[in-house]
This record gives structure tokens, sequence and C-alpha cells, in this order.
């Protein structure tokens, strides 16, 4: 859902987060150090200095996360995508994405869901880049977030449906 709690996504968005947590105590148990973030909000952007997906989320979320990547203390050198095609609502989806330093062996869990729709253009520039860019952050201005730590996706089309792929992708 865009510009709003992603709570209010319904149900397929609380089995996701029930999901999430699931996965990152298998991640805890195998000796990982796993992070789940709850968005408050998820909204799409297209402006000079970022372009993807917004993803904001409590001060102290984005501090534990700020902390661990900006201190170099984590470098997300991979990354799972779990996306779930839509079941009723064509435009409504959602994914799980798995940021990972297999080095350090962390793991920051990043709920998605978005209006295909309200993001068709943040897409169809990330399919024609080949990246896709998930930005967290915790404060906003008028001007959207003053910081935010950017993870970046090689393979969009990992987001969509084939469809979707094939209907944008060759623009």
């Amino acid at each position: 859902m865009t510009d709003g709690r992603p709570d209010g996504a319904g149900t397929r968005w609380t089995e996701l987060l029930e999901d999430a947590s699931a996965i990152a105590e298998e991640y805890r148990e195998n000796g990982w150090d796993a992070i789940v973030l709850e968005p408050a909000a998820i909204s799409p952007v297209e402006r000079a200095d970022r372009t993807g997906l917004d993803v904001l989320v409590s001060s102290e979320a984005y501090d534990l996360v700020e902390a661990l990547v900006e201190d170099g203390d984590v470098t997300v050198t991979a990354a799972d995508v779990y996306y779930r095609p839509p079941e009723r609502d064509e435009h409504e989806r959602i994914a799980l994405v798995i940021e990972r330093d297999d080095a350090s062996e962390t793991a920051i869990f990043v709920p998605l869901t978005y209006d295909l729709e309200d993001s068709r253009a943040v897409f169809e520039t990330a399919l024609a880049e080949e990246e896709l860019l998930v930005h967290v952050s915790a404060a906003t201005t008028d001007d959207g977030p003053e910081n935010w730590i950017s993870f970046s996706h090689g393979d969009p089309s990992l987001f969509l449906e084939e469809a979707d792929v094939r209907d944008w992708g060759d623009r």
C-alpha cells in the first residue's frame, strides 16, 4: 500500500510480517543476527536524489540499521526476494526482501507492499536501468526523508509478475 500504513494492506500483509519473523527466527537459530523491519509506510519515489521504493520505519529500527551499515560492521552483498503473486487485487504486490551480509551473518528483513499502478514509473525505470533501489528511512520532512539507507537490487523483475516485465521491460 502506498502513502499509508502498510498494515492497512490486510491479511496478506499480516501473514508476510509473521513469515518474516518466523524466517528471521530460523536465521537466529543458525547463529545469524536478524533484524525484521516493520514499515509504517511504503511509497514509490522519483526524485533527483533517489528513485525506487521509500520504506519508512521507526526511528529505533532505522538507527539500528544505520549503525550496522554506516559504521561498516555490515556490508550487504546478497539478497533474497520472496515475491507473492496477487490473490484478488491485480495491482497489489507483496514481497519480502532479505538483505544479507554472509560474512558477518547478518540479515535485514524488509517486508514490502506496493500498488503496481502507483509504482509503475519506478518499476519501468528500474527495469530499464536493471536496478531497483529500496530506501529505508525514519524521519521525514515535507521534501521526504532527511537520511536513508539504500539497498540495490539488480533484478527488478523479482518484484513483479512476468506479464508486468513483458509489458514494461521492452521500453
